[in-house]
């Protein structure tokens, strides 16, 4: 049985220090490897901090602000969803991600709503 994570991709907001060609290479292996093993859902870059919104209700008011978030010492470079076994298998899997070298990656197992569990 395999269960789902959210991978969450934390950078510099510079961008990756690995040279173009280093990274296109590596990010490749990484998701020919993935396909294989059946363990890559979507995922994707996103946009840069100039970008970006903060979203926010605060008494019956909805707060619009534009990004960068002073609050991000590192920047949400992108996002993974994979399928493993376990999340030290989701570990082993995304070690070989370009932004493990270039950043950070938050591994987050994804589960039910309280009111979707089962009794």
């Amino acid at each position: 049985m395999t269960q789902q994570y959210l991978v969450l991709h934390m950078t510099d907001a510079s961008g990756s220090p690995l040279p173009r060609d280093d990274d296109q290479r590596m990010l490749e292996r990484w998701a020919d490897e993935g396909t294989a093993a059946g363990a890559l859902g979507a995922g994707a870059p996103v946009a840069g901090p100039e970008q970006a919104k903060s979203v926010a209700v605060r008494d019956g008011r909805t707060l619009v602000t534009d990004g960068p978030f002073p609050e991000f010492k590192e920047w949400f470079a992108g996002y993974d969803l994979i399928e493993a076994a376990s999340i030290d298998e989701a570990a082993s899997l995304m070690a070989k991600h370009p932004t493990a070298i270039a950043g950070r990656l938050y591994i987050l197992p994804v589960v039910k709503l309280p009111w979707e569990q089962e009794s």
